[in-house]
């Protein structure tokens, strides 16, 4: 059964809760981006995706910003495709879960990932063999605004128009900051949703943690037959936490003993 509004935002603080637990135990990086994504993975997993990794006609989500992968995991976690075993073996010496994704597609892990900008060609390869294997299942790939830097992206962009691959979804996580300073100081990628269109995409923008929006959008895909889709989310690096929201050096710190109690307290 579809989750409602209310309940995916429930679900959504409770996946904030456990990133900020696999991340403060283990002392790993990337909070800052895990937290940029929750409403739009937690909309994916609850009301989009046919994710049953037993079903060769799943739905594929390729986390092409590997480095977000804590939420990933808390996702699939709450979905119950990973059991708390699995889950809490995250970043630990013989665990279980990497701190970048290792491709296992029994657990949800559609491609081994990290090494940004191969994500979108990965998904462009998936969508145009279901095309030919007449396969219903659709390829979200999700991107962040940083890894867009990669012209690798740009090629598959093109390729994708000119194969009209309609079951491919490119969602970009535009938090607007990447390792150590804003997109904009790097590669400035305005206007993107424009840049996304003139390159031959159906493309909308959404608020990314307004589930309502999100789920709006993705329950209309492809938004153009005959169009591959992108969703330009506008989203807060390190969302849900006060001292962390737009802050760059949460990109790779972790949280202290008082930090964690002062997150947790705000994500109650």
């Amino acid at each position: 059964m579809n989750k409602t509004v209310e309940e995916l935002e429930i679900l959504s603080r409770e996946t904030r809760r456990d990133i900020l637990g696999m991340i403060y135990r283990t002392k790993s990086p990337h909070i800052g981006c895990s937290f940029s994504m929750v409403e739009l993975l937690v909309s994916l997993y609850f009301r989009i995706l046919n994710v049953n990794p037993e079903d060769q006609n799943r739905d594929r989500l390729i986390l092409s910003k590997g480095h977000g992968c804590p939420a990933l995991y808390a996702a699939l976690a709450k979905k119950g495709i990973i059991d708390r075993k699995i889950f809490e073996g995250f970043a630990k010496e013989g665990g279980t879960l990497e701190q970048h994704p290792n491709r296992n597609p029994k657990i949800g892990i559609e491609i081994t990932s990290g090494s940004l900008g191969h994500g979108l060609s990965i998904g462009v390869g998936m969508a145009l063999a279901a095309k030919y294997d007449k396969s219903p299942y659709r390829i979200f790939v999700f991107l962040g605004d940083g890894e867009l830097n990669e012209g690798s992206n740009w090629e598959a962009i093109m390729f994708a128009r000119q194969h009209s691959l309609d079951n491919l979804v490119a969602i970009v996580d535009h938090n607007k900051l990447q390792a150590m300073e804003k997109s904009s100081e790097v590669i400035n990628l305005e206007p993107l949703k424009d840049k996304w269109q003139a390159f031959g995409w159906s493309t909308k923008e959404v608020e990314g943690h307004n589930i309502q929006e999100i789920v709006s959008a993705l329950e209309n895909i492809p938004f153009e037959k005959g169009k591959p889709s992108c969703l330009v989310a506008h989203t807060i690096k390190g969302k849900g936490v006060s001292f962390m929201e737009n802050e760059p050096r949460w990109h790779d710190k972790y949280p202290d003993d008082e930090e964690y109690i002062k997150a947790l307290n705000e994500l109650q």
